[in-house]
């Protein structure tokens, strides 16, 4: 991201992002990199999405045996602290930071997804 100061742009980090990997299934993987592609967006976008509308509903309907078996390691950024309540939502309702992930690809709301420039942008 960029900032303003004394009038001048200076490129900075965002502090508030943390990387982290996780294991998803590589058929949702190929789905959403079409979907980014289809969106100008950016997988790690379109998940951070489906974090918040799950967490939001607090609900999760998941069966522990329909787990996917061709999981594949990923990594990406997302917000520290929309992680660091997913890891909460998952560990209340006794499941696995992986399983909580790949749920909540069905909670995208594409109206309302990080564009792929959003990194770039400028604040004051």
């Amino acid at each position: 991201m960029w900032k303003l100061h004394n009038g001048k742009l200076m490129q900075t980090t965002d502090e508030t992002r943390v990387r982290y990997k996780t294991r998803i299934s590589a058929e949702i993987l190929n789905n959403l990199k079409q979907l980014a592609e289809k969106y100008d967006t950016h997988i790690g976008y379109l998940l951070e999405n489906g974090y918040s509308n799950i967490i939001e509903t607090e609900t999760i309907v998941f069966n522990k045996q329909n787990r996917p078996k061709d999981r594949t390691e990923f990594r990406t950024t997302c917000d520290k602290e929309l992680l660091e309540s997913l890891k909460n939502f998952a560990k209340k309702h006794e499941l696995n930071l992986n399983d909580v992930i790949e749920a909540s690809v069905a909670y995208i709301n594409f109206e309302d997804v990080k564009h792929s420039h959003w990194r770039y942008r400028v604040e004051i």
